[in-house]
C-alpha cells in the first residue's frame, strides 16, 4: 500500500492513470484531490468489517443421522441388523433378529446433548493489538502568486552577478513570504530566462522544440548547473536550491527555461514542469519539456 501527492498539470492525469493502471505490480488504486490538512487512510486499509471474526462452533454428531465420523457407541444397543438401512431415508422401525420392533422417536423429541463426544476447540490466544505509528499528516501552503515587487528589486543583482546566481535567489527566498516561494522563484527564472536568450539566442531565429532544446536550453542551463539532456528531459545534479530541506526550487528552473525557449519555438506555447526533485528524495532533478496543450 502506497500513497503519494502527485502534482502536476490536469490534463496529465489520465495519462497517469494509464500508467499506474499498466504497471504490473499495482493491483488498484484511488485518486482523489489533496485537500491540505486532510489525513486518512489509505483507501484499501480502511475496510470495516461488522462482526470480528470468531472460532468455529464444535461440530455435533446427531443420532438420527448417519455419518463416517460418529463412534461406535453411538449405534443402536442391537446384536444384528436384519438388513442394511437406506441412509438416504429416515426409517421409522428398525427391524433386529432378537429385539422386537421399536417405535421411532417423535420428530419434535428433543436431541441428546452429545457435546462430550467431541472435545472444545481452545480459546483463541488474545491478540496484541500494536498501536499505529503516528503519521505527521502533509500540509502544503496554498500558492498565492509571486512577489512582484521582491522579484523587480533582485532581477538586477541577478542580471549582474549571471550566471552566479543562487545566493542571489537564496536572499529573494528568504525575502518573500512562504505562501509565495515558488511563484516568486518562477517569475524570477522566467524574466532572467527571456533576457539571456534576447542577449545571446535572438539570432537563431524559429526552432522547432528539440532543436530548440538542444542549441538554447541545453547550454543556457548548463552555464548555471550541471544538466544531463536525455530527449525532451533535462537531468539537473546538485541543484543549489533543492535542498533536503523538503523546500523545491525548481520553479526557478521551469521559469528560466520557458523565458529562454518560449520566444525560440515554432508552437504557441510550450510547458516546462518537474517529474521528480532532490529535495523530495529523488537523486536528481528531472524537468520535463513539451507543448503547452491548456
Amino acid at each position: 500500500m502506497l500513497t503519494m501527492v502527485v502534482r502536476g498539470p490536469s490534463r496529465k492525469q489520465r495519462a497517469l492513470e494509464d500508467a499506474l493502471d499498466a504497471h504490473e505490480r499495482i493491483i488498484s488504486f484511488e485518486i482523489s484531490p489533496f485537500v491540505q490538512g486532510e489525513t486518512r487512510p489509505h483507501f484499501a486499509a480502511s475496510r470495516k468489517f461488522a462482526h470480528p471474526p470468531v472460532a468455529p462452533r464444535p461440530v455435533v454428531v446427531e443420532p438420527d443421522m448417519p455419518t463416517e465420523a460418529a463412534p461406535a457407541a453411538a449405534a443402536p444397543n442391537t446384536a444384528t441388523v436384519a438388513a442394511p438401512v437406506d441412509v438416504f431415508a429416515i426409517p421409522s422401525v428398525v427391524a433386529t433378529r432378537q429385539e422386537p420392533l421399536v417405535e421411532a422417536e417423535p420428530l419434535h423429541a428433543p436431541k441428546p446433548e452429545l457435546d462430550f463426544i467431541l472435545p472444545h476447540p481452545p480459546a483463541p490466544a488474545p491478540t496484541r493489538v500494536e498501536p499505529e505509528p503516528f503519521i505527521e499528516p502533509l500540509v502544503e501552503l496554498v500558492p498565492t502568486g509571486p512577489d512582484e515587487s521582491a522579484v523587480e528589486a533582485a532581477l538586477p543583482k541577478l542580471l549582474g552577478r549571471y550566471p552566479q546566481v543562487f545566493s542571489e535567489l537564496m536572499a529573494l527566498e528568504k525575502n518573500v513570504d512562504a505562501s509565495a516561494r515558488e511563484q516568486s522563484l518562477w517569475l524570477a527564472g522566467q524574466r532572467l530566462g527571456r533576457w539571456i536568450f534576447n542577449r545571446d539566442y535572438a539570432a537563431l531565429g524559429k526552432l522547432d522544440l528539440h532543436e530548440a532544446i538542444e542549441r538554447i536550453g541545453t547550454p543556457a542551463l548548463g552555464a548555471l548547473v550541471e544538466i544531463e539532456h536525455r530527449g525532451e528531459q533535462l537531468h539537473i545534479r546538485q541543484s543549489p536550491l533543492c535542498t533536503e530541506d523538503g523546500h523545491p526550487g525548481c520553479q526557478f528552473f521551469n521559469g528560466y527555461l520557458e523565458g529562454l525557449l518560449g520566444p525560440a519555438v515554432t508552437a504557441e506555447a510550450i510547458s516546462v514542469f518537474t517529474l521528480c526533485c532532490r529535495s523530495c528524495g529523488a537523486d536528481e532533478c528531472v524537468l520535463a519539456i513539451g507543448p503547452d496543450f491548456a
